[in-house]
């Protein structure tokens, strides 16, 4: 009898190709976008196709950006994120077909999360590189993470709603 060896292939993330976005409701008539710039991420998979991949991710909350500096410094503050006592956001999950599931930390609260994925497939570049592709998309309730900050304006209406919906491009390189 002979026995089947696996070999696990490591992927790195490819930050020049990848972004990390959000989008959350604003004074509930318009959306505020945002990115975080500093972020890590590693995939490690047993096929081509990704099945079964194990995902790593973290962002540096530090490099939150809404392109307003008001905006992202109070983000930043304990009224959200509180990026000095808790300076990364981490996920680590499980690619099943068209669903990652798995763990996402955001100021010390984690909670399973399922996120949609679309895979894009796997090339190789110009420069003999093997890269493959993802379009990642869920959205998760901000309050459940401690992320309670809200004001109400005269009308009534709450200034910050509370999903916020996830986006992530990402680019993976075999290593």
């Amino acid at each position: 009898m002979s026995t089947a060896t696996t070999t696990t292939t490591k992927w790195a993330i490819d930050p020049t190709h990848s972004e990390v976005s959000f989008k959350v409701k604003h004074l509930v008539i318009s959306t505020v976008t945002g990115y975080f710039k500093s972020f890590d991420a590693s995939v490690e998979t047993e096929s081509e196709d990704f099945e079964g991949a194990n995902i790593s991710f973290s962002a540096d909350i530090a490099s939150i950006s809404t392109n307003q500096s008001d905006r992202d410094n109070h983000l930043k503050s304990a009224d959200f994120f509180d990026a000095e006592k808790f300076p990364k956001m981490t996920f680590s999950g499980i690619l099943n077909g068209n669903t990652l599931e798995g763990d996402l930390t955001i100021k010390g609260v984690t909670k399973t999360v399922s996120l949609d994925v679309d895979f894009g497939g796997v090339v190789e570049d110009p420069y003999g590189q093997t890269k493959a592709g993802f379009e990642i998309e869920g959205k998760i309730s901000r309050k459940e993470y401690g992320l309670m900050w809200n004001a109400v304006t005269e009308a009534g209406s709450v200034v910050v709603s509370d999903q916020v919906k996830i986006i992530v491009n990402a680019q993976v390189i075999k290593q």
